[in-house]
């Protein structure tokens, strides 16, 4: 069969067909041969040749070395300019054409070609064996890329293994160690695994905030499901994250975003129940795909499989976004079963903080001690409002540990003052230098004895410069090693619980009570010695994270102070009339009511969900009713900034209370907020004076 017409090829041999031509041209070959159509296919960079090749355990740059080298023994021309089919490429695409019409296929495909290929006698049964294969191992590694499919379009091999493409296997990356414990959300998991057990509409959404963990949770039932702990209806199944963005970039042509989510939908029912999807931000499912004057979009595409019980699916999403997607489509929220996460408490943040500490040590190579976890859990409580738990605490910690590890990379701070100061003499040495050159200081005797000291300041911190810099090189080193180590006791547990999982319980002793003993021994000795150094008090450089570093974070994030996060408030809110009254003379009846609404604030006694206190100052012009509460910013807030005015007088009008809390929805201005609410959502932590109160409209209020 002469393959010179491109209606019997899909796309992607054909391309490799008409590329052969080139590769011949470029190694001055006559004869259009097997060798050439092999390199074109090998130079297909997202075709499917490297799929199967790497299902095969085919070494591609090996197979490829090998092709090239029996290319150049072929007989070689100065000019080619006409190409002849040669009688081996022939011959492979007769075989390609028998192995379609084997496999009931509609157009010859990449795969029919390596079968060809596969029983060649010039070149491809040599190459195989080579890698102890046979024509037989290609085609099975060909079918189970194929698995059941037809090649029925041009652009059939795209649509083969649609979920290893557009998703993330997390069964695996929970086999492989490369998830994140979970801690808690039991009750969650077990409600998730209810609903995937039901017969028919077994498709649980995951609805909450954003960073309260819906994520985690399906990965914590990914983790499960690798331990065996859960039931038999879910025992050895995979649970796959679907990346809708994936789906949809590149399809540009109407029909293609639909066919690749048909091809993921195929996979899935054609497991039979094995395969569990898991698509976070649900609502990106409503509306995607839609063309303008169609309705067909990818929420209306699962709709029949959901309701069948073929396709069992997990959503993740908000509930404002569900609200405003999901709940528009009762059709497909009928299909779904809600499973609310709530924000988890402080208590349960510090208890997730320590189960993930081991994790965020280990890549940054510093120690996280338990106070910094703490105060990472109450500091974003009370201080980062617009955010939620746990996520909120989780960054404060991995941003001060990332603080510090760039610290202990980057030259220490005394060590840099003696490079500034080295530099600065130098400088000024060369100067003197190029004057004493000129006959110019024998005149001025104080700057040659200038000069003298200079050289002799240089040498002093040039010796202090090499002890700072091998001692700075000598801890830098210890803290890497240790950190190496901790690594590898990572990499060894997690061997330990495949080995396990795998009952080898041999292995799982060998490691557990021979490398892992030996390597717990190596890494304690290290931190004895880095301990005893810090003892000395000579150390360079700080391994520990502690609560004043998530303190600098939090105040970096909020613009609160750092000693206000951390100082102790019981002595200042004893003495807090005295600290007033050094800004406000007199007034003690409205000092006293300030001070007692405070103390009464910090012991909790309040609502948490009202301000700290509401006073209305009254009196005549200078008495000190504005000072008061600048004074009041200060003690607070640590700043006489903290305080928004707003000139009530400009509200004399009834209309004039939209400028105050922002317009309603609808109405022009909505989406810009009100003076007073945007200050307060800007800077939560804040005096708010309303100067001129009386001559605000009544409705005002």
């Amino acid at each position: 069969m002469q393959p010179t017409d491109p209606d019997q090829f899909t796309e992607q041999a054909w391309d490799a067909i008409v590329k052969s031509q080139e590769v011949a041209r470029r190694f001055k070959n006559q004869n259009l041969e097997v060798e050439h159509l092999v390199l074109a296919l090998l130079e297909q960079e997202k075709g499917l040749t490297l799929r199967i090749l790497e299902r095969a355990e085919i070494d591609v740059p090996r197979l490829q070395q090998q092709v090239e080298t029996f290319t150049n023994r072929q007989a070689k021309f100065a000019t080619v300019e006409q190409l002849y089919l040669g009688r081996g490429l022939d011959i492979m695409t007769d075989r390609a054409e028998a192995s379609r019409q084997s496999w009931d296929d509609k157009y010859i495909s990449v795969e029919h070609l390596w079968v060809g290929f596969a029983e060649d006698e010039r070149i491809g049964r040599k190459c195989l064996r080579s890698f102890n294969l046979d024509p037989q191992d290609l085609e099975q590694a060909i079918k189970s890329v194929r698995g059941s499919q037809k090649v029925t379009e041009k652009d059939q091999e795209d649509r083969y293994e649609a979920l290893e493409k557009y998703g993330q296997d997390l069964t695996e990356a929970a086999r492989e160690g490369r998830l994140d414990p979970v801690i808690g959300r039991d009750e969650e998991i077990r409600r998730v695994i209810q609903v995937l057990s039901r017969r028919s509409k077994n498709n649980p959404v995951l609805i909450g905030e954003p960073g309260v963990g819906k994520t985690a949770i399906a990965e914590g039932l990914a983790q499960r499901i690798i331990n065996g702990d859960v039931p038999e209806s879910l025992k050895n199944r995979q649970l796959i994250s679907l990346d809708m963005g994936s789906l949809v970039a590149g399809a540009k042509l109407r029909g293609q975003f639909e066919e690749r989510l048909q091809a993921v939908m195929r996979e899935v029912t054609n497991s039979d129940g094995h395969i569990i999807l898991f698509i976070d931000e649900l609502h990106n499912v409503v509306g995607t795909g839609s063309r303008e004057g169609s309705s067909m979009d990818a929420g209306n595409l699962l709709k029949p499989m959901l309701a069948r019980g073929e396709l069992r699916c997990i959503g993740a999403t908000t509930l404002d976004e569900y609200r405003k997607h999901v709940e528009k489509d009762p059709a497909l929220e009928r299909r779904f079963q809600q499973v609310y996460v709530k924000q988890p408490s402080v208590d349960d943040t510090i208890s997730i903080l320590r189960g993930l500490k081991e994790r965020y040590e280990v890549h940054h190579g510093v120690k996280i001690t338990d106070s910094a976890l703490v105060a990472a859990a109450t500091l974003s409580n009370r201080y980062i409002t617009d955010r939620f738990l746990p996520d909120k605490a989780i960054d404060l910690v991995d941003e001060a540990a990332a603080k510090l590890k760039m610290e202990i990379t980057s030259k220490p701070v005394e060590l840099e003052d003696v490079d500034r100061r080295l530099m600065q003499l130098q400088m000024e040495k060369l100067s003197l230098e190029v004057e004493e050159e000129r006959g110019m200081l024998v005149v001025d005797k104080s700057s040659k004895e200038r000069l003298e000291k200079i050289q002799q300041e240089i040498k002093e911190l040039e010796q202090i410069h090499e002890k700072l810099g091998s001692q700075w090189q000598s801890e830098k080193q210890m803290l890497e090693e240790i950190n190496s180590l901790k690594e590898q006791e990572e990499q060894l547990r997690h061997q330990i619980e495949q080995a396990e999982r795998d009952y080898d319980l041999n292995k799982a002793a060998q490691l557990k009570y021979g490398k892992l003993e030996g390597l717990q021994r190596q890494l304690e000795a290290k931190e004895t010695q880095l301990i005893d150094i810090q003892a000395q008090g000579e150390t360079l450089l700080r391994e520990q994270v502690t609560d004043s570093d998530i303190a600098e974070i939090v105040a970096g994030w909020s613009g609160i102070p750092v000693n206000r996060l951390l100082g102790s408030e019981r002595q200042k809110l004893l003495d807090l009339e005295g600290h007033l009254h050094q800004q406000v003379i007199g007034q003690e009846e409205a000092v006293s009511a300030v001070a007692a609404a405070i103390r009464r604030a910090r012991a909790g006694m309040k609502d948490p969900s009202r301000p700290i206190g509401s006073f209305l100052f009254m009196g005549p012009t200078g008495v000190g009713k504005t000072e008061l509460a600048r004074a009041l910013a200060a003690f607070l807030f640590d700043s006489q900034d903290a305080m928004i005015r707003i000139d009530m007088s400009e509200y004399m009008e009834k209309n004039s209370i939209s400028r105050l809390v922002g317009a309603p929805p609808g109405y022009i201005g909505y989406d810009q907020g009100g003076q007073l609410s945007e200050a307060v959502r800007r800077r939560p932590y804040s005096v708010v004076l309303l100067d001129e109160v009386e001559k605000a409209h009544i409705d005002v209020f």
